[in-house]
């Protein structure tokens, strides 16, 4: 079969279907989380997934008519019966020989209640039963129609009916109406997917998937397990895997030059450290250097827990790059961040006659120059900056390498906006979250991943304790107690949901309360403090002229201070694993006992009590993260709206993640053995990534 086919029905704006104006247009494009009604496509119509099922199929007499339940009733119609007051509702009577139920309508006139319940047929009707004044009824059926008696055949009306998410204008009659208009324009497509996968997993075809999903036969078509839910699933992550491994190939081979550089310089700077290097330092230092020295470009991930040593890679990688004269720039998520990157690297690199400097929007303006003078010309060989990196003002003599701490921080496209700044400059992304491995291939996959998976030598695991709320007081007796003994806490205060107002307060007390128990060694900093106010208290923290700092949620606690030995997360409930791991990755930073408690308000709701439960099992970020996505699923911990991670529509990773592998193997092979998708196969996957928006890969493609 040629593949040569037009998926122009799928990709059409949806006021194609008939019954389709602007303002529906408009409530579907709220509905289906699209940019603008003129990007709201068929394909987005079909792409909407039922959450549930009413099965119509539950056949009942009107004598066991189930109460506030949903029911199909075959009767007789009797009678009609009119309101005995002006406005009131009007009832349509009927009789299956044991019993009598009524119809309930608040609106249409007699003339139609007759036409379509005539006196003496036969009707089915499918709704919620609810029992009154001793007779079951149903106020405007779901699902109505005329049969020839009792025994009739049920048709597709009275079988499974999907649930779908609605918004306000945009009915389930309304919405399935579309749908069964938008599968009628579904093409036949040849198949882009690899033909013994399709035979081994007994996939059904595109359309027939498509057509399962919106009209199940039964329960079991709906889960996320069925055959058609896993065909829709491994096609929308195929084109996720292929689009990024199309962008991967691109960036890999059309830029890249191979890095030379004095090893034994580089192993002097590493014999000048405070600390040993752990061997998954050392694993991912030796990736790297393999990377650099190649003449593809690197483009690769560090995935790290807090504390693992993710800068200390990053500063090596950087004196590497300096060894054959190139530059590099680490671009951090804060100003605070920066800085404490900076002191890093220029710590260690400066001692070797590797110049370091500080690029923020808050330089004097001189100072600026300077280094903006000194990046041009190639004599500061390592930048560290936030994102007045990316301003066009800031030139290099030669970008060697650009190093993300935090990549969730930032979008992609100011990623490469600071890649394009070096033409064969190598990438190197730096993340503290653990991500479950499959939301890295998802958000990822266009990169190679190196993980440190051990801390360094001294580094002691916290110990985490649930504490009620209740014994706060104790909670607050105990921290000054520590605090006399010399020793340094966090205050994290209650993440309120939308409401920074109450946030502060609960702060502004919280640190009241402390301050009148502890004395004036407590500092208060949240999202209203002033930046300069701000990094003055945390300094101070981090001097010892502060013991206790106490801060919401909406502020950067990212500043290191190896002797913070405790941290106090108030309303620990309130927070997802990630982040309260994150939080406790504040403290156990030196070679001291830490502890983290979690404050929580009873009663626990049974989430929030295994995310304690796990946060007190273990310190390990990567099966805290596994945990995370059990219990919160993908878009929340990869932030997918800031990421530009991509969100799924029929794909669910807690579910489909073995899906996810296979097609990134799948789609690194299709790139491998047909690079520009000229095959037969390769064009229907062309389709593919058109279908599923992946405009960035197909540019790739179309630009070679």
């Amino acid at each position: 079969m040629s593949a040569v086919f037009d998926i122009g029905p799928l990709t059409a704006a949806v006021n194609r279907l008939p019954g389709v104006g602007p303002a529906r247009a408009e409530r579907l494009a709220h509905l289906l989380d699209r940019p603008s009604p003129a990007e709201t496509r068929i394909f987005d119509i079909l792409s909407h997934v039922p959450f549930s099922f009413i099965d119509r199929r539950h056949r009942v007499t009107i004598a066991d008519a189930p109460d506030k339940a949903v029911a199909t009733v075959t009767m007789k119609v009797v009678r009609h019966e009119k309101s005995r007051r002006p406005g009131g509702p009007s009832r349509v009577i009927g009789d299956d020989g044991t019993g009598e139920l009524a119809i309930v309508f608040f609106r249409g006139g007699e003339a139609w209640r007759l036409g379509n319940y005539p006196i003496g047929e036969w009707v089915r009707v499918s709704g919620l039963v609810e029992w009154w004044e001793g007779r079951p009824q149903i106020v405007h059926p779901d699902q109505f129609a005329r049969v020839e008696g009792p025994d009739a055949p049920f048709d597709e009306r009275f079988g499974l009916e999907p649930v779908y998410p609605l918004t306000q204008g945009i009915t389930s009659g309304i919405l399935s109406g579309l749908i069964a208009a938008a599968l009628e324009k579904v093409p036949a497509v040849p198949e882009w997917l690899d033909g013994p996968f399709v035979a081994r997993e007994k996939l059904p075809t595109f359309a027939e998937a498509l057509t399962r999903l919106h009209h199940p036969e039964s329960a079991e078509d709906l889960d996320s397990a069925a055959p058609a839910r896993r065909r829709l699933a491994y096609d929308e992550l195929l084109a996720s895997q292929l689009a990024l491994a199309i962008v991967r190939d691109r960036e890999r081979t059309h830029r890249g030059r191979a890095r030379k550089w004095d090893a034994a310089a580089v192993d002097a700077i590493e014999a000048d450290l405070p600390f040993s290097l752990t061997p998954s330092q050392r694993l991912a230092l030796a990736e790297i250097a393999a990377d650099l020295a190649a003449e593809h470009r690197m483009i690769r991930l560090v995935q790290g827990d807090v504390g693992s040593g993710k800068t200390v890679v990053a500063l090596i990688a950087a004196a590497m790059a300096a060894g054959d004269g190139g530059q590099t720039a680490m671009m951090a998520p804060t100003d605070l961040v920066a800085r404490q990157h900076f002191e890093t690297l220029s710590r260690s690199l400066e001692a070797h006659g590797i110049p370091v400097r500080l690029l923020t929007g808050r330089m004097a303006e001189a100072e600026r120059a300077e280094t903006l003078a000194g990046l041009a010309e190639g004599e500061i060989k390592v930048v560290v900056g936030t994102h007045a990196l990316f301003q066009s003002s800031v030139n290099f003599s030669d970008l060697a390498l650009v190093v993300v701490d935090e990549q969730h921080r930032f979008g992609v496209h100011q990623r490469m906006a600071l890649s394009e700044k070096g033409p064969d400059s190598d990438l190197l992304v730096m993340t503290a979250t653990p991500i479950p491995r499959t939301l890295v291939l998802a958000q990822f996959g266009d990169m190679d991943v190196s993980r440190l998976t051990d801390k360094p030598a001294g580094r002691q695991p916290v110990e985490t304790r649930a504490v009620s709320l209740a014994n706060v007081s104790a909670v607050i007796e105990r921290l000054a107690a520590a605090v006399a003994r010399g020793e340094k806490a966090y205050w994290v205060c209650p993440l309120v949901e939308d409401n920074e107002d109450l946030e502060l307060e609960s702060a502004v007390n919280r640190a009241r309360v402390l301050t009148e128990r502890v004395g004036g060694v407590v500092g208060l900093v949240h999202g209203r403090t002033p930046t300069a106010e701000r990094e003055r208290i945390m300094n101070a923290f981090k001097d010892g002229d502060l013991s206790v700092l106490v801060a919401t949620t909406v502020v950067e606690v990212g500043v290191d201070v190896p002797d913070a030995t405790i941290m106090v997360i108030e309303h620990a409930e309130r927070f997802g694993l990630s982040q309260l791991h994150q939080l406790r990755g504040r403290v156990g930073r030196g070679s001291k006992p830490s502890t983290c408690l979690l404050l929580y308000k009873s009663p626990l709701g049974e989430i929030a009590r295994q995310r304690l439960d796990t946060m007190r099992a273990t310190n390990d970020g990567f099966r805290i993260a596994e945990d995370d996505l059990k219990l919160r699923g993908e878009g929340e911990i990869l932030g997918t709206r800031q990421s530009g991670a991509p969100s799924f529509r029929f794909a669910d990773l807690t579910h489909h993640g073995d899906l996810l592998a296979t097609a990134s193997d799948d789609a690194r092979l299709v790139v491998a053995t047909d690079r520009n998708l000229e095959r037969e196969r390769g064009k229907a996957l062309r389709a593919l990534l058109t279908l599923y928006e992946r405009r960035r890969a197909i540019e790739r493609l179309r630009s070679g």
